[in-house]
């Protein structure tokens, strides 16, 4: 009989590869049990609640309806799991009063899933507070937490996760991903691994092949002490008197309905500080809940330009957004002006230059799309990209710019008989009134197609973990780019073309656009800045940061944009295409053009993610930029991985 799976969260059917041979081959042991296991190793039977904190059903097989008993092909073993509760959520119980920081939790984890020593799927870090003698430290370990609502899941272009019935374990495929490190944007509690060796993420699995035959996870068998523990959520352990959504230095459960639990008895100071470089710290609130605030510590006091941190791994990401904002920005203006009969754009778009700009678009946003996929761990599997359209917004924002460039091509073929130097080859061969017609509609679906991929490349940074990008500011920054670098590219192909008549209304409308663009993206940016100044979240830390450690870099790009538009606002209300009038608007694109890149560069370096605290060598930023600034990334056992993707 052929067997069915279903996606346990979409919904979406499909069919598990069949084994290698024929046969069906022997049931094998999931997970070998030692003879002299411990009773502590084991899954404690206890009361099981009907439903967790967020209301969810904790029997996940009454809540997806589908049926018991099915096989997680660990391993591609056919073998079901002797777990009575194996349908049941599941979940990590952390009691900070208890961990030593010993990280035995770490050592375990990473020997049962033979991670390098750069990758840990579990990992302790620390807050402390307090002067001395009254000067405490609470350890936090912390791996994925399966969560009800799996923003992972939802974000992953390739739809390398799945949450399972079994367990309410959310499982990932790093064969199925292709490295975007999209996940790693989304997750607040930086579960999700990505690998710069490998080109790929992986995460901790929940040693789903250990509660197949009833034993705890790795991690929780080897805690030295009983500071974890683990079960079906919210059943308490035993000698436990909590079971709290949240902790000092965790990020709120709001976002994605994790499952873990916590106990933190012993009092903690009113403020927390963390042992990483991350400018964040914790003040303690009227209702004795623990919020971001920022860290001034560890920022620099002065101003500083910080030019060669403007580089970093997103670089490939800057010139994508760029390119295809000003490659969509170009067309559009173009092709709906001369639709609307605006003067100059109605009759480039009968000349010889116009299929030179269409392409001039096409290259650009190639050049985008080639950029993109190097921002990939595996950039030859691009195209796996697509197949979570019904979720992630990596996936709509790709489908977008695909049908962009491929309806702008078929566009440009279609321009080709009606080319006045190609006309006459052409035109008896494809008659010129159907060519036209044809090249109208797939100019309408590239207008069309554009405006979706730019939506949802905005909405790709609209991220709750990323409070600093989680801002309409993003999308003013975007659509502003679209309007002004299009304007800019479209007026460096069209004046140097258009006679002097047609010159002048061309160049008035490139500068209004211009300036229009540099207006939209201004307002966004001062908006950003005051919502930012008054929050105490890490967005206000990321910004403190971008007025510090970057503050020079950044008070010129804003003196440069507000001058520029004051510059452009003069070339609009002057008018004509004189020489001086064309040049004005060319010093103005250059100007426009750095800017750009510095802010869009700002935009990346800038971000810093919800994450839980590291310790002073691991998981710590500041540490992994000295290891490989004095060599000392260049030792495995440091665990400080090259820069390779």
């Amino acid at each position: 009989m052929l067997e069915v799976r279903v996606n346990d969260l979409t919904g979406e059917a499909f069919v598990p590869a069949p084994p290698p041979s024929a046969a069906k081959p022997a049931a094998r042991p999931i997970w070998e049990i030692r003879t002299e296991e411990q009773g502590y190793a084991f899954l404690p039977e206890a009361e099981l609640p009907e439903r967790n904190r967020y209301g969810q059903p904790n029997d996940l097989v009454a809540l997806t309806g589908l049926p018991a008993g099915r096989s997680l092909h660990i391993n591609e073993n056919p073998a079901v799991g002797t777990n009575p509760h194996r349908n049941r959520q599941h979940g990590f119980f952390f009691t900070a009063d208890n961990c030593i920081g010993c990280h035995a939790c770490e050592a375990a984890c990473s020997e049962k899933n033979e991670n390098p020593p750069h990758l840990a799927f579990r990992s302790v870090g620390y807050v402390e507070g307090g002067s001395y003698p009254d000067f405490k430290r609470m350890n936090i370990s912390m791996a994925c937490n399966h969560c009800d609502d799996p923003v992972c899941l939802k974000g992953c272009p390739t739809r390398a996760y799945t949450k399972h019935t079994e367990y309410g374990a959310v499982l990932q495929d790093p064969e199925t991903c292709f490295g975007c490190g999209y996940c790693t944007w989304v997750c607040p509690y930086n579960a999700p691994q990505l690998d710069p060796v490998k080109g790929q993420v992986s995460k901790c699995n929940m040693c789903v092949d250990r509660l197949e035959v009833g034993l705890k996870p790795a991690c929780v068998a080897a805690c030295v002490g009983n500071a974890l523990d683990f079960g079906v959520i919210d059943t308490v352990p035993a000698n436990r008197e909590q079971a709290r959504p949240e902790i000092p230095g965790f990020p709120s459960p709001a976002i994605t309905r994790p499952n873990i639990r916590f106990q933190q008895l012993r009092q903690m100071p009113d403020e927390l500080r963390r042992t990483d470089s991350m400018p964040v710290k914790y003040h303690k609130d009227e209702s004795g809940r623990y919020r971001p605030a920022v860290d001034a510590a560890k920022a620099p006091r002065e101003r500083q330009w910080n030019l060669a941190r403007l580089s970093s791994r997103e670089n490939p990401l800057v010139v994508f957004t760029l390119a295809a904002q000003a490659a969509a920005g170009a067309f559009a203006l173009q092709f709906l002006a001369a639709g609307l009969g605006l003067p100059g754009f109605a009759a480039f778009a009968q000349s010889a230059g116009y299929v030179p700009l269409a392409m001039a678009a096409f290259v650009l946003v190639a050049l985008g799309l080639f950029m993109s996929t190097l921002h990939l761990g595996k950039p030859k599997r691009f195209y796996r990209g697509f197949n979570n359209l019904k979720h992630s917004p990596v996936s709509r924002e790709g489908l977008g710019i695909a049908v962009f460039i491929g309806a702008l091509g078929a566009h440009i073929a279609c321009s080709l008989p009606g080319h006045p130097w190609l006309q006459p080859m052409l035109g008896e061969l494809v008659p010129v009134a159907a060519a036209r017609a044809a090249a109208t509609g797939f100019g309408w679906l590239a207008v069309v197609a554009a405006g979706v991929g730019l939506t949802y490349m905005a909405r790709c940074y609209r991220i709750e973990a990323r409070p600093f990008w989680n801002h309409w500011q993003v999308a003013a920054s975007f659509g502003g780019s679209a309007v002004s670098l299009g304007a800019l590219l479209a007026a460096a192909v069209m004046l140097p073309v258009l006679p002097a008549a047609e010159r002048a209304p061309v160049a008035w409308w490139c500068s209004l656009l211009l300036l229009a663009g540099i207006a939209v993206e201004g307002l966004g940016l001062v908006a950003h800045a005051r919502a930012l100044s008054r929050a105490g979240h890490e967005g206000a830390a990321s910004h403190h940061l971008q007025r510090t450690a970057f503050g020079k870099t950044y008070w010129l790009r804003n003196g440069l944009l507000g001058a520029n538009a004051v510059w452009v606002l003069a070339l609009v209300v002057a008018g004509g295409g004189s020489g001086w009038a064309i040049a004005g608007l060319a010093l103005a694109g250059a100007v426009h053009l750095a800017t750009s890149v510095v802010g869009r560069a700002l935009f990346y370096v800038l971000v810093i993610p919800t994450t839980m605290p590291g310790a002073f060598f691991w998981k710590n930023k500041g540490f992994e930029d000295h290891a490989r600034a004095t060599g000392l990334a260049k030792l495995p056992q440091v665990g400080v991985a090259p820069l390779r993707h």
